[in-house]
Parts: C-alpha cells; sequence; structure tokens
C-alpha cells in the first residue's frame, strides 16, 4: 500500500463519486451529511487496514434500498477490538467512530483475513 495516504484519499473520493453517482443517475435520495459520513467510515477503513493487513485489502460498497454497505476485507485475520473510550488517548479511535456512525457494524474472520461491514442510512431524513 501507499506510504504517503494517497490509498486512503482515493477511497475518500471514490466513495463520494459513488454516492453522487446512485443519486443523480438513479434517484436514490443521499443526503450531504451522510457522504460525509461515508467519506470517514472509509477513511477509518482503510486506514486501519493499511496500519495492520500484511497483504492487499478490498473495499465494496453496495446500495439495497435506502441503505448503504461499506465492506472492508483485508488480509490480516485478526479481529480489530474496540478500546474503552478515552479522551487522553491518541489515535486508534477509528472503530470506536465506525461504530458511532454506522447503522450497523460487523466484524467477521474469513478464510484469508477478515471483512468489516457497514450499514449506512442514505437520506438521514428519512428516520
Amino acid at each position: 500500500m501507499d506510504s504517503d495516504g494517497s490509498r486512503i484519499a482515493q477511497a475518500r473520493h471514490l466513495a463520494a463519486a459513488f454516492l453522487t453517482k446512485v443519486r443523480d443517475d438513479h434517484g436514490v435520495p443521499v443526503a450531504a451529511a451522510t457522504v460525509e459520513t461515508v467519506q470517514l467510515i472509509v477513511s477509518e477503513l482503510v486506514t486501519n487496514a493499511r496500519k495492520y493487513a500484511p497483504g492487499p485489502a478490498l473495499l465494496r460498497l453496495r446500495v439495497t434500498g435506502s441503505v448503504l454497505r461499506v465492506e472492508l476485507w483485508d488480509s490480516n485475520p485478526v479481529l480489530p477490538v474496540a478500546k474503552a473510550p478515552d479522551p487522553r488517548r491518541i489515535g486508534q479511535h477509528g472503530l470506536e467512530i465506525v461504530t458511532t456512525l454506522a447503522r450497523t457494524l460487523t466484524v467477521e474472520q474469513t478464510q484469508t483475513g477478515k471483512r468489516i461491514t457497514a450499514d449506512v442510512t442514505l437520506d438521514t431524513d428519512a428516520e
């Protein structure tokens, strides 16, 4: 993976472009705040994969009804564990952030690593 964070920025950009296409080309309501939320979730997941996975990672975005599923697979089989909240801790808040922002979050081991799945409601006005 990259050493300067360009893959993380690219993943954020691709998530925003995907949501714009979903909204503009398919007429699915997507709140502006949701785009920012998804970009942050993608950034946290890709950052963790970049830091901890020894091999490749795969990001997949899929819309089902009014929900966006953000799925990140990486080659590290170790499941992340959220640390106890500590405002003095610098860093390692990624899983806390994703858990707070996502409607649901699942983490599972696969034969060759792990998959983290976060579901996000696209139109926050619809809730």
